[in-house]
């Protein structure tokens, strides 16, 4: 995951969180008691924590439908969706020093982003049916441990979300309420097996492993796909770069599918206020439904934000995801644009408020239209979230 906006740091091939761990929450905020603070849980390292998102979009079309497609998470128009009630449990592996040590975190969502990010062959095995929109999922539970090997090498065993691409399922650890299209199509979620990492010096990792292909748990074990990547940060830490890849055959057994993309991110923060990420994923897929039925995919996106104070920040994003061969729509191909500009307010440290407006469009070529149900090529939206942090 990642740190967002302020002095990005790279860890292995993607922006890593602080979190608001440190950060006041609500229940602590209001009732003055952490339950973190309890002499047990600190002899254990134990952490509980958590938040709740809840969000609201209107578009320029007006459709019975109330479908927001393509656009995910924010999927849903004229109405209020809680997309993440997500709590935790995580015991941080400690990763200086020269002992061993062992960690590991589980996660439980529930919301309508819940069935974005739900792993084939283990949320769906907890709960078949939606409540409406809504689902639960897992998308995490894993074990980390610290080998002091040389620099220390961290494993992370189980079910653990993508270090792939800059923007990541958890609310928090975005600016933007809605996602780009690179997160949403271009790129996996979650992985499940095994990643090692591995600290080269002061400015370099590498990390690299072997998971069962793109939001998959169990099903057709035995196809592997390698997870892994690099990443590089300045000695001033004001820009870091990232490449990440992942390539196998996805969970689909077939020892002839291929899905092989890689994503780069690179930061860099222009001042102490401003800051610049860009982002580039390209994908292919060979021998998809049958032989010779090859697929890719490419898009670049790019974002500027800037810290007005302490409790506002504005942002900007702007994207072109290339989809010649109709991964968005299933059928035919288009490129997409999107333009968004929103802010940040955060009058506590246990809450916030993502405003934002964005504008999509389409060149479909003739073959359909790709919003407001297959009515329009272009659209305008106005959204807004709010999170609260336990």
């Amino acid at each position: 995951m990642k740190t967002k906006y302020i002095a990005p740091i790279l860890m292995g091939c993607c922006l890593i969180t602080t979190n608001s761990s440190h950060a006041k929450g609500a229940i602590e905020s209001l009732t003055g008691s952490n339950i973190n603070d309890t002499q047990a849980l600190k002899n254990l390292g134990i952490e509980f924590g958590g938040w709740a998102a809840v969000g609201i979009t209107y578009a320029s079309h007006n459709g019975d439908h109330n479908k927001n497609a393509p656009i995910s998470f924010n999927d849903r128009v004229n109405e209020v969706m809680l997309n993440q009630l997500n709590l935790y449990v995580e015991k941080a592996v400690n990763t200086k020093g020269n002992d061993w040590d062992i960690g590991g975190r589980v996660d439980f969502m529930f919301g309508t982003d819940a069935d974005n990010t739900q792993a084939s062959g283990w949320d769906n095995q907890i709960m078949d049916e939606e409540f409406s929109n809504y689902d639960v999922a897992f998308p995490q539970a894993y074990v980390e441990i610290y080998a002091p090997f040389g620099n220390g090498v961290t494993a992370k065993l189980g079910h653990f979300y993508t270090n792939i691409g800059y923007e990541v399922v958890p609310a928090p650890d975005n600016f933007f309420y809605s996602h780009a299209y690179t997160m949403l199509y271009a790129e996996p979620f979650t992985h499940s097996g095994a990643l090692l990492s591995y600290q080269v010096n002061d400015n370099i990792s590498i990390s690299g492993g072997a998971v069962t292909g793109w939001d998959n748990f169990d099903e057709n074990g035995g196809d592997w796909s390698f997870l892994g990547g690099a990443s590089w940060t300045s000695n001033d830490e004001k820009t870091a770069l990232a490449v990440s890849l992942i390539t196998g055959e996805n969970g689909d057994d077939s020892v002839d599918k291929n899905t092989t993309m890689y994503s780069v991110v690179l930061s860099h923060d222009i001042n102490d206020k401003l800051h610049y990420v860009l982002q580039h994923d390209l994908g292919t897929t060979e021998d998809g439904a049958a032989a010779g039925d090859n697929s890719d995919w490419y898009g670049i996106n790019q974002y500027l934000t800037y810290d007005i104070n302490d409790t506002l920040a504005a942002g900007l994003r702007a994207e072109w995801f290339s989809d010649s061969d109709g991964r968005i729509s299933g059928s035919y191909g288009a490129n997409y644009y999107a333009v968004s500009v929103g802010v940040n307010y955060t009058p506590a440290s246990w809450i916030k408020f993502r405003p934002e407006v964005r504008y999509d469009w389409a060149d479909t070529n003739g073959a359909g239209s790709a919003y407001d149900g297959g009515n329009e090529n272009d659209q305008v939206a106005v959204s807004m979230d709010m999170i609260l942090t336990f």
